[in-house]
């Protein structure tokens, strides 16, 4: 990996969220946003999903927990795909997702099911 965390950050976004997702994100940055998207390359890709201490499977299942809490449902869409792609299976991301209704509420657990529901069935065709 390279030392250059706004580089490294590319790297790891790009492997957790997939290009696709990436380019269109960094295409469509219109001038106001262009540094938010260099931001968060550099700072949560780039230095803390790039740290050693714990792995990509943990930090989804974290970060799904943090969105079910803050009620972030768009990007817990996007970090389904996420999860799924480091490796976590429907099963444990419903563990995930069962775990943050007694933690973040039911409520919030009840959408994340709708979104996750939605996710899986655009996954699975």
């Amino acid at each position: 990996m390279t030392d250059d965390p706004y580089g490294r950050g590319m790297g790891v976004r790009r492997e957790v969220l997939g290009d696709a997702h990436v380019d269109a994100a960094m295409a469509g940055a219109p001038a106001l946003t262009s540094d938010f998207q260099e931001l968060i390359t550099r700072y949560a890709w780039g230095e803390v999903w790039a740290r050693p201490g714990l792995d990509r499977r943990t930090r989804s299942c974290i970060t799904l927990t943090a969105l079910v809490a803050g009620g972030h449902d768009r990007e817990l869409a996007l970090h389904l795909r996420a999860a799924r792609r480091n490796g976590l299976t429907w099963a444990e991301i419903k563990e995930v997702l069962l775990q943050a209704a007694i933690y973040c509420g039911v409520p919030a657990a009840n959408s994340a099911f709708a979104v996750a529901q939605r996710v899986q069935q655009e996954e699975e065709g």
